[in-house]
C-alpha cells in the first residue's frame, strides 16, 4: 500500500470576504519531498503554507497530515514547524536560547536544552556560535539559527515562508544548496514558498504553479519548465515566448498556444523572418528583442556568437520539438 501523503488538501478553500485567495485546491505533497508552492504576490502560496501550519483554517474543504485530518487541530498539535521570511529571532537572546525557546516551552530541561540546540546549530554548520547574539551574525547566519530552531522540534514537515528572500543574489544561491542538502540529510518534507522561478527549479523535486488562488500545473522541474500547460505558467516559469494559437496553427496545424523558449531560438536560419527591436548583454549570453511581422520574440545568442544589430533583418529557426504546444489551453 502507497504511504499516506505527508500533507493532503482536499477541496480546500480560503475566502476573506469576497476575496478567494485559495479556491478549490486538491494536491498531495509526499513524505520526504522538497515540494515548492511557486507564484506571484498574492496568488495564495502563503495561504496554503498557513493553512498547513494551522494558522489559518479553511473556508470549506479539509487538510491532512500523514493520513490524519489536521483540519481543526491547532498550530502546537501539528507535527510541523515553519521558517519565516524575516526569521523572527529574539534579539535579545543568544543564539543557543533563539533555538532552545520552544523545548523550553514545552518544558525540557536545561541541560537536554543545551544538548539539543547544541546538536541543531552544528546541523547548520553554526557550532560554537551559541552564545552570540542575532545582531553579531550575518543575514545568511540568522537564516540557519532560524532553521536550527524549526528543526530542533524534529518536525515532519518543515514549512518555509520566501526564507531567502532578504539575502543578496550570491549568499542566496549558496544557501539554496545548502538546504537542498539539508533536506536530503534529514529526509523530512520541505514545503518551500516562493515568488523566484530560478530558485522553485533549481531546489525543488516538485513544484506546484499557483495564480489566483488556484494551482495552474503540478510537476517536476523539468516539466512544469519544458512542457507548461497554461500560457501563465510558460509565461511565469522562466522566460518564454507564449504564441497564439493562430500563430501556432500556422506552424503546427494545431490550433492551441504555444510555449517556444528564447534560448531555443537560432538566429540566422528558419523560414521566419524578424526584425531585431532591442538587445541586451547579459554576461553569458545576449538577449534579442524581435518583431516577426506583429509578433513580438525573444531570442538568446550565447556569448561567442554573431548578434545582428538593432534595426536587422534576421531569419528564424528552431528544432520542431522546442515548440510545445499547450492542448487544452486557450488563447
Amino acid at each position: 500500500m502507497a504511504a499516506e501523503p505527508a500533507v493532503a488538501f482536499r477541496s480546500v478553500a480560503r475566502h476573506y470576504g469576497p476575496v478567494r485567495a485559495v479556491d478549490d485546491l486538491t494536491l498531495d505533497i509526499g513524505e520526504g519531498e522538497f515540494f515548492a508552492l511557486l507564484g506571484p504576490s498574492g496568488s495564495g502560496k502563503t495561504t496554503c503554507l498557513r493553512l498547513i501550519a494551522g494558522f489559518e483554517r479553511p473556508t470549506t474543504g479539509t487538510i491532512a497530515l500523514f493520513g490524519k485530518d489536521a483540519t481543526g487541530l491547532p498550530p502546537y498539535r501539528r507535527p510541523v514547524n515553519t521558517v519565516f521570511q524575516d526569521y523572527a529571532l529574539f534579539p535579545h537572546l543568544s543564539v543557543e536560547d533563539n533555538v532552545a525557546y520552544g523545548l523550553m516551552i514545552a518544558g525540557e530541561g536545561r541541560a537536554a536544552r543545551r544538548r539539543k540546540a547544541g546538536e541543531a546549530l552544528e546541523m547548520v554548520a553554526l557550532g560554537g556560535y551559541g552564545m552570540r547574539k542575532p545582531a553579531e551574525l550575518s543575514g545568511g547566519q540568522r537564516q540557519r539559527v532560524a532553521l536550527a530552531r524549526a528543526l530542533v522540534l524534529q518536525p515532519q514537515v518543515l514549512l518555509l515562508d520566501e526564507p531567502l528572500g532578504a539575502l543578496d543574489l550570491k549568499l542566496r544561491e549558496q544557501m539554496q544548496g545548502e538546504l537542498k542538502a539539508l533536506q536530503r540529510r534529514l529526509g523530512i518534507t520541505f514545503v518551500f514558498v516562493t515568488h523566484d522561478q530560478g530558485e522553485a527549479l533549481s531546489m525543488s523535486d516538485r513544484i506546484a504553479v499557483f495564480d489566483k488562488g488556484r494551482v495552474q500545473q503540478v510537476g517536476s522541474p523539468e516539466a512544469v519548465y519544458d512542457r507548461p500547460e497554461t500560457p501563465f505558467v510558460a509565461d511565469f516559469v522562466g522566460a518564454s515566448n507564449v504564441l497564439l494559437a493562430a500563430m501556432v496553427a500556422r506552424l503546427t496545424g494545431r490550433a492551441a498556444p504555444g510555449s517556444l523558449r528564447p534560448e531555443a531560438i537560432r538566429l540566422g536560419t528558419g523560414e521566419m523572418r524578424a526584425r531585431v527591436t532591442e538587445r541586451a548583454f547579459l554576461g553569458s549570453a545576449t538577449r534579442v528583442e524581435l518583431d516577426a511581422d506583429g509578433t513580438e520574440l525573444t531570442a538568446l545568442v550565447p556569448k561567442g556568437h554573431a548578434v545582428p544589430e538593432v534595426g536587422e533583418e534576421v531569419r528564424l529557426g528552431w528544432d520542431p520539438a522546442a515548440l510545445h504546444v499547450m492542448e487544452g489551453a486557450h488563447g
